[in-house]
């Protein structure tokens, strides 16, 4: 029997409930079901106010849902219920696997359409008032991950990072000193300012700023919540200021 029901992929933004689009918004608000990743603000959540909602998250080191359930999941919705949402962090399309749903939704021929969000790294750098591409000293930007999946083929992430003026790497924090490693491995300056936006886009945001040869120190920060790391020369300012000598922020701002 052909399913009657849509299936939505829709982007919650970076954190701050209010940074979904419209468009999301809308969706949610018409929505039957809801899978939901882990990070999503309940106060976005709150707009699917007559949906049913399912956890479905992936987090680091933490029990998560198989991705082949999460497929099934959605399919046997669409079988159910005439709007799906799949609501993920961010936006649906970078290092959200939504790639693995699509695929399994077109396979078994439901009818689906992808809502954007805003990235992290857009939050994040709005959080720091930083241009990733600031005229002058990046004209190039790599959104890059060292994390790979179970039998996946190693990344090659560093040496694209590298190769920006540029680099956000999402899901590091954990890896700090592997990164930092890695990247000055392939000829990144160990002075290369970076930056570390802990939660970005909302209230208890906390940025860390450090020359990429400190950046092996992260774990001592104390970092629990989302955070992406950024470097590159559009950062030289912000690390500038946290070595002025009447600077009090010790390279870290809220």
């Amino acid at each position: 029997m052909k399913a009657t029901g849509k299936v939505y992929l829709v982007g919650a933004g970076p954190g701050a409930p209010d940074l979904i689009t419209l468009r999301g918004a809308d969706v949610l608000k018409r929505a039957d079901i809801v899978f939901h990743d882990a990070l999503v603000h309940p106060a976005t959540l709150a707009l699917a106010r007559r949906a049913a909602k399912v956890a479905v998250g992936k987090r680091c080191g933490k029990h998560s849902t198989a991705q082949r359930f999460i497929n099934k999941r959605l399919i046997d919705a669409a079988h159910n219920y005439r709007i799906v949402v799949r609501l993920k962090g961010g936006d649906p399309l970078l290092f959200g696997r939504a790639q693995e749903e699509i695929a399994a939704l077109r396979g078994a021929g439901i009818d689906y359409e992808i809502v954007p969000g805003i990235t992290a790294a857009l939050g994040a750098a709005a959080e720091a008032g930083i241009s990733l591409t600031q005229r002058g000293r990046a004209r190039s930007v790599a959104f890059v991950t060292p994390r790979v999946g179970e039998g996946e083929a190693p990344s090659g992430w560093a040496k694209s990072a590298a190769a920006a003026d540029t680099a956000v790497i999402y899901m590091g924090a954990g890896q700090a000193a592997e990164i930092a490693a890695a990247l000055i491995a392939q000829g990144v300056a160990r002075d290369t300012p970076t930056a570390i936006v802990e939660n970005a886009t909302l209230p208890q945001a906390r940025r860390f700023v450090m020359p990429l040869s400190e950046l092996a120190g992260a774990g001592e920060l104390g970092i629990s919540g989302p955070a992406v790391i950024m470097l590159g020369a559009v950062f030289a300012a912000s690390l500038a200021a946290t070595e002025e000598p009447s600077s009090q922020s010790a390279r870290v701002t809220a």
